[in-house]
């Protein structure tokens, strides 16, 4: 194998795909990526047997061939070239180490035949859709702090994927939640989209589909079957295995009999939590909110250190109420929050808070509340 390519568009995509790369593995060949010089091209691919990602960059393909070399290393190698170099990759006459030239610096590589690389692409994509870029964006952006990390419950470690009837007609929808909140963000269905399963997207996958989505304006097209998703964005292919388990009715939390509202400057009210959350305990992090007529008194107590209180004009006409939060979850959702002011729907101090955009209301957040 032999291709020249400049070191701009080798450095692009390894980036992308050596971030899928473990940094400790068992499998040798799981440390690797495959490279594939064939009609004017390299392909690039790595992969951790659960998510793959597979990009095409353009190349001078003097002798095609495949190979498969350190990922992090090649990385690490490319990263420190001067900018603007042409990088030459060639295997050696015995197979056994690859070369990278690029103007006096040379590097060999050992390598792994291509032969063990594992394919993940294998099975048929039963659903298939596009949209762009920046209502994937969002829909990830909204949720994704929401998912769970706690293993036992693994059905929570992503996010939700499915499309609903509405009042508004079919809207395609992301949710997440860890049990303590929930964060539900959706878009207008896209052609396609109707009809497909129910499907979870691991954590991960969240996190590499949302650092590929560089350009908001692009348009990205989703396939689905029952057990995996592939995303294409430019020459970009990524593909991974979908959570295998059931999502829970998520309706039955969000709730629907919340009558007192209170409305809040949402810049004031983060950063007045942020302000009196600096006393909380790390493991506590509860902040209590006490509303009056027209008034919010922020409170936090913590034994070891002291206690902190801030008070905020709000929107406010029902009884007197107390109720505690989490005070890092509070400000997870105000950073989602889009409008300038922020509507909460509350019962008591006991139950769960429904927290949305006062004048958007394709998103919606619920959070439960703390004893204080």
């Amino acid at each position: 194998m032999k291709a020249t390519l400049e070191r701009t568009d080798l450095l692009k995509s390894l980036t992308h795909v050596h971030r899928v790369v473990e940094r400790r593995n068992t499998i040798p060949i799981l440390s690797n990526v495959l490279l594939r010089a064939e009609d004017g091209a390299l392909k690039l691919k790595a992969t951790d047997l659960d998510l793959e990602v597979l990009e095409t960059v353009p190349a001078m393909v003097e002798l095609p061939g495949a190979t498969t070399v350190p990922a992090h290393t090649i990385y690490d190698i490319v990263r420190k070239l001067p900018e603007g170099a042409q990088v030459v990759l060639e295997t050696t006459s015995d197979n056994a180490t690859l070369e990278l030239r690029a103007g006096r610096s040379r590097f060999t590589l050992q390598m792994l035949p291509e032969t063990d690389f594992p394919d993940l692409t294998a099975g048929e994509f039963g659903h298939s859709f596009t949209l762009s870029a920046g209502a994937i964006r969002k829909l990830i952006d909204t949720t994704q702090f929401a998912i769970s990390t706690e293993e036992t419950r693994y059905y929570l470690n992503g996010i939700y994927l499915h499309t609903v009837d509405t009042a508004q007609g079919q809207r395609f929808r992301a949710v997440a939640t860890d049990g303590h909140r929930l964060a539900q963000a959706e878009v207008p269905a896209p052609n396609g989209s109707v009809g497909m399963p129910g499907v979870i997207v691991p954590r991960k996958t969240v996190g590499e589909i949302q650092k590929l989505l560089e350009d908001p304006e692009a348009e990205v097209q989703i396939e689905l079957s029952e057990t995996k998703i592939r995303v294409t964005t430019g020459p970009i292919i990524l593909t991974s295995k979908l959570i295998d388990g059931t999502f829970p009715d998520y309706g039955r939390v969000i709730p629907q009999n919340n009558d007192k509202e209170m409305r809040v400057d949402r810049d004031e009210f983060k950063e007045a939590v942020d302000r009196v959350s600096t006393i909380s305990s790390e493991r506590g992090r509860a902040v209590k909110l006490a509303l009056t007529e027209g008034r919010m008194v922020l409170t936090v107590n913590n034994p070891d250190s002291g206690s902190a209180t801030e008070e905020l004009a709000v929107e406010y006409g029902e009884e007197p109420l107390e109720i505690g939060f989490n005070s890092r979850y509070l400000l997870d959702i105000a950073n989602q929050l889009s409008s300038d002011t922020a509507l909460f729907r509350l019962a008591d101090s006991g139950s769960p808070t429904l927290i949305q955009d006062n004048t958007v209301d394709d998103c919606l957040f619920v959070l439960m509340p703390m004893r204080v």
